[in-house]
């Protein structure tokens, strides 16, 4: 990858210099490659565009933004995403993560800063990326602590270099964080970070894209149409980050070798989604016949309140097996399955009778003798339990 460190010596004396990273060549990450933000890619663009032609925006008057903020929750793309910027502008890439400022020396972190900056310089036009700056760019004044005091520092010396790039520098600096409440004021406002990008959890037509990225390298059955494929896999994978998704692809891949399948078929990939939903499944576990019975009358009392109206939508499919995070059988809700409702999108789903439908489906197979359903010499009952099964 043409990566080397930024320490160029040894001994107690190098300690201050930068362990930041640079990738001259050979980066072969682009935009084709991250799918499901394409608004941040987008915003992004301006950057790569900047490190191309600086000219264009400078004959006009106009100063490139000095830094982006890429925010949201782990395994979104913000790493991602910020090398592909640097493919895409064939320029020096250089990284870095914000713990590495903090050592047990006084002032090494302030140190590094002022020496990955300078290498920044020389290596321009370069971007440069400080991965988890939340490490070293927390809220100043939280604390007394010798510690907090040299978080502080290092805060100051990056404040104050950020502060110092002018236009002509052509040095573009992008952060990566999931925590940007804690972030201090002074480190987000313009000048500094001046966008702020939030890459969220993709949506379906996201995750059919991520999805197809993925499904590039495995080696799928000839029957399978990637694109259909990668829509189906969608719509039952929601909430996945990319993260995810690429893990369900791995996991179905090595679900196929370990059943020395020579391809991989849509079978592994509903097993592996099922493996990364509910853990790995507990087969030695034994079950009695009630408790497999009761069990399944309550998640299908979950499947059925679904479709009472009212509720957030049907389910997908119901597992009964027992997964290892504790679970004996859970209900995947259908996509699209939780629409707003004008007026009421802000209360508690107080008419979703998926909730109470699970015991209320046991409830009425205890009172009825197990049939769920009134038989001869058993009255309907009148609990509040099964007057939501029965509305």
């Amino acid at each position: 990858m043409g990566a080397r460190r930024g320490r160029r010596g040894g001994g107690l004396f190098s300690v201050g210099e930068t362990t930041a990273k640079i990738l001259k060549s050979n980066i072969d990450v682009r935009f084709v490659d991250v799918a499901g933000c394409e608004e941040a890619k987008l915003e992004i663009m301006e950057f790569v565009n900047f490190l191309k032609n600086p000219k264009q925006y400078q004959d006009l008057g106009a100063k490139i933004p000095k830094g982006a903020m890429l925010t949201g929750p782990p395994g979104t793309g913000k790493t991602l995403l910020a090398k592909a910027t640097a493919g895409e502008a064939s320029v020096p890439f250089i990284t870095v993560n914000g713990s590495e400022f903090l050592e047990m020396f006084v002032g090494v972190g302030p140190a590094r800063v002022r020496d990955m900056f300078a290498m920044a310089r020389k290596n321009a036009p370069c971007i440069l990326f400080i991965d988890e700056i939340d490490a070293i760019g927390r809220k100043r004044g939280q604390g007394h602590f010798g510690g907090q005091s040299e978080q502080e520092n290092t805060l100051n010396q990056m404040l104050v270099e950020m502060d110092g790039f002018n236009s002509a520098t052509n040095v573009v600096v992008l952060a990566g964080t999931n925590r940007p409440d804690i972030l201090d004021p002074a480190l987000m406002r313009p000048g500094r970070f001046d966008r702020q990008i939030y890459i969220g959890p993709p949506d379906i037509k996201g995750r059919s894209s991520i999805f197809k990225v993925h499904l590039r390298p495995l080696k799928l059955d000839e029957s399978l149409n990637k694109d259909t494929l990668a829509r189906k896999l969608a719509a039952l994978t929601p909430g996945f980050t990319g993260a995810d998704i690429s893990n369900v692809c791995n996991e179905a891949a090595l679900i196929a070798a370990r059943h020395l399948s020579p391809s991989v078929q849509e079978k592994h990939f509903q097993q592996a989604i099922e493996r990364v939903i509910g853990g790995l499944e507990k087969k030695t576990q034994v079950l009695q016949p009630s408790e497999k019975t009761t069990v399944a009358y309550h998640e299908a009392g979950h499947a059925g309140g679904g479709l009472v109206p009212g509720a957030r939508g049907p389910p997908a499919e119901g597992v009964h097996h027992p997964p290892g995070r504790g679970a004996r059988l859970y209900t995947v809700p259908a996509p699209g399955a939780a629409p707003l409702h004008p007026g009421t999108a802000l209360r508690p789903h107080v008419h979703d009778a998926r909730g109470p439908g699970g015991r209320a489906a046991v409830l009425r197979a205890d009172h009825y003798g197990g049939s769920g359903r009134p038989e001869e010499g058993h009255p309907e009952c009148v609990c509040p339990d099964c007057a939501v099964w029965d509305e």
